[in-house]
C-alpha cells in the first residue's frame, strides 16, 4: 500500500501527555504519513469523536487516566465500526500482552521505539484498507451475482448449475428444452437422468473425473433425453462456478443439429472478424485476459499493441464509404504480414487493430511496434480499385506484474495510441512500468544536478510578498520566497517553485546548502535596503537541516558584518512540527541567533494537537497560522472560531500573528475582527521580484 499526501490517516490518540501525542504525530509526518490527529480529553469527548469524526486508527496509552483503556474498548465496541486499536507500552511482558489481546486490541507498539510505532501503524492501516477493499469487492460481487442471475434467467441458452451431479439451479430455457414446467420438477435430479441410456456409462466417467477436480473439457457431445423420453444430439459446455457460496459446475446445453466438423467450423467463424479474417474483439479480450493473469503471477511479460491508420476519415473520403470494408481488409492484411507467427492479431474496433505478442520483453515489443508502423509507411495500401499511401500510429503496453489489470493495460495502450496520433501520427509509443521506474531515477538524478548547478552558479532567486499590518503603524515587512532558475538569468530561465525540488534536495543532503544561500541573500537585501535609508524586515524559511548545522550561526554573523545589516530585521521561520520534533536543537539555535538580534518564528502554526503548549518551551517571535484555516475561512465557522482562539491566546502571550493566503475582502474583515496582526496573500499583493509595495 502506498502512503502519501493523497491519503490522510485519521488518527485518534488517547494519551494524557499532549507533548507525547504531538511527538507521535510529528514522527509519522516525518516518515511520509499524512496525519489528521484528534485527542479526546474525556470519555464523553471520546464517544463524540468516534461517532461524529470516525478515525481510521486508535493509538492508546495503556495507563491513560483521562480515558481508560477499558472505556476506550467499550466505546469502540459500541460504535460497531472496524476501528483497530493499538496499545502503547514502554515494554512488553507476557501478562500485559495476553490482557491486551483479551480486550480486543489489534496489538501493541513500543512507545520509545519510533521505527516500531511507524511500522505497526503502516501495517494496521494497510490491513484496514485491505478489509475495506474486500468489503467493497464483496458488495460488488453480490451485485454482480444478482445481475448474473438476472442475465441467466433471461438467457436463451439453456443453463444449469450442477453440484455432485445434481441440479441446484436451471433457467427457463433449460427447463423448456427438457419439458419441465418449473425448477421444482428438476431440483435435486441427477444430470444422468437427462442423458440417453446408451450414453450413461461414458457420462458417468466424465462426472467421476470432474468430481476428482480434473479440468472439464471445453465441450462434450452426447445424446440428451427429454422428460417424455425423446433423445436429441446435444453439446454440453462445462465451466467451474460458484452458486450461493458453493462450488459447482455451470452447464450450457445446446441442441446439436449439425455434424461435429461443421460445428467446429462454425465456432471458428464465430471467433473471427468477417472482413479481415483476424480475431474479433471478444475472442481477443479472452486471450488478453489470460496473458494479464499470467503476468500477474509473475510468470512472464507480454506486449499489447493498438494500431490505427492515420487520418482514417480522409482515407474514406478518397475511396468512398462503399469501399470502407476493403480499406479495413487491406489494413488487416498489412498487419498480418508484419507480425510474427506466434503473435495474436485482432480487429479491435471499426478501424483499430490489436496485437498481443506473448513472452515479449520491452525490446521485442518496441521492435514489433516499429515494424508495424514501418509496414504502413513503406508500402501503399491496395484495394480492388485503388492504391493508397497511408501511415499508422501504434500505442502499446509492456504487460507485467506492475500493470496486471486488463482495464489498466487497455487504458495505457489507448493513451499511448492517442498521444502518437495527437503528435501527428506515423509514430509508436510504448508504456513500460519498468521503464517508468528507470525514468524516475533519471529524473531525480537530473534534479540533483540542477540543484547543485543552481548552488554553484548562483541560480537561485528570491520573490517578495508584503505583510500588511492590520493594526497600528505600517511597518515595511516582506516574506522572501525561494525560486530556482533552470538556466542563467541572461537566457530567460524558467523559475521553478520549491515544492518541485526541496524534497529531492532533502533526500540528497542539500537542504543545509540551500538554507545558507537563502539566509545570505536575505541579509544582503536587508543591508542594501538599509543603505537606501529603508528598514525592511524580511521573513525567510529555513529547514530542520539547519538546526543541526552549527556553522550556520557563523555564516549569519559573517554576512551581517559584511553587508552592515541589522539582525533585528531578519526573521527565520521554522514549521511548528519540525520544532516539536527537534525541540532541543531549535531552542539552542534560537538562543544563539538571538544574541545577534535575529528572531525565529513558527509557520504552519495550529496544525498540531496543542500548538500553544509548544510556546511554553519555545519563544517564537511570530506565529504564522497554518494556511489550511484560510482556504474556506468565510464559509467555515470552525475555522473562524479557531482563528479567533489563536489570536486571543497569542495576545495574552505577547506574540504577533500572521495570516497568509488571504484571497478576498471577506477574509480580511474576519481577520481584522479577530485581531490578527499581519495579513498577506494575492488579494493584497502577489509575490514578485521587486519590493515596491506602498505601506503608507
Amino acid at each position: 500500500m502506498q502512503f502519501g499526501k493523497d491519503m490522510v490517516l485519521r488518527l485518534l490518540i488517547v494519551d494524557d501527555s499532549v507533548e507525547a501525542a504531538e511527538a507521535i504525530v510529528s514522527a509519522l509526518r516525518n516518515s511520509g504519513i499524512a496525519v489528521r490527529p484528534t485527542r479526546p480529553e474525556s470519555e464523553q469527548e471520546l464517544s463524540a469523536l468516534i461517532l461524529q469524526h470516525p478515525p481510521d486508527l486508535v493509538l492508546a496509552a495503556r495507563n491513560s487516566r483521562h480515558v481508560s483503556l477499558a472505556k476506550l474498548m467499550q466505546a469502540v465496541d459500541a460504535s460497531g465500526k472496524d476501528l483497530p486499536v493499538l496499545v502503547m507500552m514502554e515494554a512488553v511482558d507476557e501478562t500485559a500482552l495476553l490482557g491486551i489481546m483479551e480486550i480486543g486490541a489489534r496489538g501493541i507498539v513500543l512507545r520509545s521505539n519510533i521505527a516500531h510505532l511507524q511500522h505497526r501503524i503502516r501495517s494496521e492501516w494497510a490491513d484496514l484498507e485491505a478489509r475495506r477493499s474486500l468489503r467493497k469487492l464483496e458488495a460488488q460481487v453480490r451485485e454482480t451475482e444478482r445481475r448474473c442471475d438476472a442475465l441467466i434467467d433471461s438467457s436463451r441458452d439453456p443453463i444449469a448449475y450442477i453440484h455432485e451431479g445434481m441440479h441446484i439451479r436451471a433457467n427457463a430455457a433449460y427447463l423448456e428444452m427438457f419439458g419441465f414446467e418449473s425448477f421444482e420438477d428438476i431440483e435435486g435430479m441427477s444430470l444422468l437422468d437427462l442423458v440417453a441410456p446408451g450414453q450413461v456409462d461414458g457420462f458417468k466417467q466424465l462426472l467421476k473425473q470432474l468430481s476428482k477436480g480434473e479440468a472439464p473439457p471445453p465441450s462434450y457431445e452426447t445424446q440428451a433425453r427429454t422428460l417424455d423420453g425423446n433423445a436429441f444430439p446435444a453439446v454440453m459446455e462445462f465451466t467451474p462456478a460458484t452458486y450461493e457460496s458453493e462450488h459447482c459446475l455451470q452447464v450450457v446445453l445446446r441442441r446439436q443439429e449439425i455434424d461435429p466438423e461443421l460445428a467446429r467450423e462454425v465456432e471458428a467463424l464465430r471467433q473471427r472478424d468477417q472482413v479481415t479474417g483476424l480475431l474479433n474483439r471478444a475472442t481477443f479480450l479472452r486471450q488478453l485476459e489470460d496473458a494479464v493473469a499470467d503476468a500477474a503471477q509473475g510468470q512472464a511479460h507480454h506486449g499489447l499493441l493498438l494500431v490505427e491508420p492515420d487520418h482514417y476519415n480522409q482515407l474514406l473520403q478518397e475511396i468512398g464509404l462503399d469501399q470502407a470494408d476493403q480499406l479495413v481488409a487491406a489494413c488487416g492484411q498489412r498487419l498480418r504480414e508484419a507480425i510474427g507467427p506466434d503473435d495474436i492479431a485482432a480487429r479491435f474496433s471499426e478501424h483499430q487493430f490489436a496485437v498481443l505478442t506473448l513472452r515479449s520483453d520491452h525490446q521485442h515489443t518496441s521492435a514489433l511496434a516499429d515494424r508495424l508502423r514501418a509496414a504502413f509507411f513503406e508500402r501503399v495500401l491496395e484495394t480492388d480499385h485503388l492504391a493508397l499511401s497511408a501511415t499508422a500510429s501504434v500505442g502499446g503496453v509492456q504487460i507485467g506484474e506492475k500493470i496486471a489489470s486488463v482495464t489498466a493495460v487497455l487504458g495505457k495502450a489507448s493513451q499511448c495510441l492517442q498521444s502518437a496520433i495527437d503528435i501527428g501520427g506515423n509514430r509508436s509509443e510504448l508504456f513500460d512500468p519498468g521503464a517508468a521506474d528507470r525514468a524516475e531515477e533519471e529524473r531525480i538524478a537530473a534534479w540533483v544536478a540542477r540543484i547543485r548547478d543552481a548552488l554553484d552558479a548562483d541560480r537561485f532567486v528570491m520573490n517578495y510578498q508584503p505583510l500588511i499590518n492590520l493594526h497600528g503603524e505600517p511597518i515595511e515587512m516582506y516574506e522572501a520566497y525561494l525560486r530556482m532558475q533552470t538556466v542563467g538569468p541572461d537566457d530567460g530561465g524558467e523559475l521553478v517553485q520549491p515544492l518541485s525540488f526541496l524534497q529531492i534536495a532533502e533526500e540528497h543532503g542539500l537542504l543545509w546548502e540551500i538554507d545558507r544561500w537563502v539566509v545570505a541573500k536575505a541579509i544582503q537585501v536587508i543591508g542594501e535596503r538599509m543603505r537606501q535609508g529603508k528598514r525592511t524586515a524580511l521573513l525567510v524559511k529555513i529547514t530542520q537541516a539547519s538546526l543541526q548545522d552549527e556553522s550556520l550561526l557563523e555564516h549569519i554573523v559573517e554576512k551581517l558584518a559584511k553587508h552592515g545589516a541589522d539582525g533585528k530585521l531578519l526573521v527565520l521561520q521554522l514549521p511548528e512540527s519540525k520544532v516539536f520534533t527537534n525541540l532541543r536543537a531549535a531552542q539552542e539555535f534560537q538562543s544563539r541567533v538571538y544574541h545577534y538580534g535575529v528572531r525565529v518564528g513558527l509557520e504552519q502554526f495550529g496544525a498540531g494537537l496543542n500548538s500553544f503548549q509548544l510556546l511554553n518551551h519555545f519563544d517564537a517571535a511570530f506565529l504564522k497560522i497554518d494556511r489550511g484555516y484560510m482556504e474556506d475561512l468565510t464559509t467555515n465557522p470552525d475555522h473562524q472560531q479557531r482563528i479567533r482562539e489563536i489570536a486571543e491566546k497569542a495576545r495574552e502571550l505577547g506574540r504577533q500573528t500572521i495570516a497568509e493566503f488571504v484571497q478576498d475582502a471577506a477574509s480580511m474583515s474576519l481577520l481584522f475582527a479577530a485581531g490578527i496582526d499581519y495579513a498577506q496573500g494575492h488579494f493584497l499583493a502577489a509575490a514578485g521580484p521587486d519590493m515596491d509595495y506602498d505601506f503608507q
